[in-house]
């Protein structure tokens, strides 16, 4: 499968682009814990806005039934309705469900969780996953975020994008990393080439020093975002050598079943 062409993210030459609607997605995604309270201070730290702006926004939000607010502590939560927008989102990609007996299968066979993800900025956030046997198992659940650019699921990600994109995506974890940038370079270039001569993608300690992973693109053919299935446990129990030999073949026949019956 050829890599996808997907929107860029810049918006600041964008006349098209609505400014107020986007500042006040950036209050949503101010939240990054479950449960997590926030006050206007804490919006203004975490999204550079003013402290005028955050609180005609917040105001706002809180009127639209998005944030909840309380009075003693003039604090902010998410509300019902931004969870109707996540189911929303969720019942719209039938790939998830399509995709969870296969999913299962492999977590079965492996003992390990296997799981699906897109992209959040530079981050990337579960859409599934399926529990394996093993007892020493990774505590990631739906909803939760890794980093892009150290994890197999990532690097399959940008495997699986337009050479533009990836440029770009590359560009911003440059500018986040500093100094680390050299490092985490080279080990996504050699996660690239794995995947241009095998078609899949390695993270081998590199996200966290005792978990290997394994990850193959998922490239919808209806126009949704790339997104990638991952199968990953800690090193002990899951070795580079039966990834290599066994694991990574498994997870690319996954991608394979799984794209031949999606819409």
């Amino acid at each position: 499968m050829r890599p996808r062409k997907e929107p860029s993210k810049a918006v600041g030459t964008d006349r098209d682009f609505v400014v107020a609607l986007g500042r006040g997605l950036e209050i949503l995604r101010a939240f990054r814990k479950e449960g997590e309270a926030l006050g206007n201070r804490d919006f203004a730290t975490r999204t550079g806005l003013s402290k005028s702006t955050i609180s005609r926004l917040t105001y706002t939000l809180h009127r639209l039934g998005y944030l909840s607010y309380n009075p003693d502590t003039a604090r902010y939560r998410l509300a019902t309705p931004v969870l109707s927008l996540g189911y929303a989102c969720l019942a719209g990609m039938p790939t998830l469900q399509l995709a969870k007996p296969y999913m299962q299968e492999l977590a079965n066979y492996s003992g390990m969780p296997v799981a699906l993800a897109g992209r959040d900025r530079l981050t990337m956030l579960y859409l599934e996953r399926c529990r394996g046997s093993n007892p020493v198992t990774l505590a990631i659940e739906v909803g939760a975020h890794i980093k892009l650019a150290t994890t197999a699921i990532g690097r399959a990600y940008l495997a699986g994008i337009s050479d533009d994109l990836r440029t770009e995506i590359l560009e911003e974890i440059r500018s986040h990393e500093g100094e680390s940038w050299p490092a985490i370079e080279r080990g996504i270039n050699e996660a690239l080439e794995c995947h241009a001569r095998h078609g899949y993608c390695l993270s081998i300690g590199e996200w966290k020093t005792d978990v290997n992973s394994v990850a193959v693109p998922f490239i919808p053919t209806d126009g949704s975002p790339v997104m990638a299935f991952n199968c990953g446990g800690a090193a002990p129990h899951l070795s580079r050598d039966w990834i290599v030999s066994d694991i990574a073949d498994r997870l690319k026949d996954l991608v394979r079943q799984v794209s031949a019956i999606s819409p």
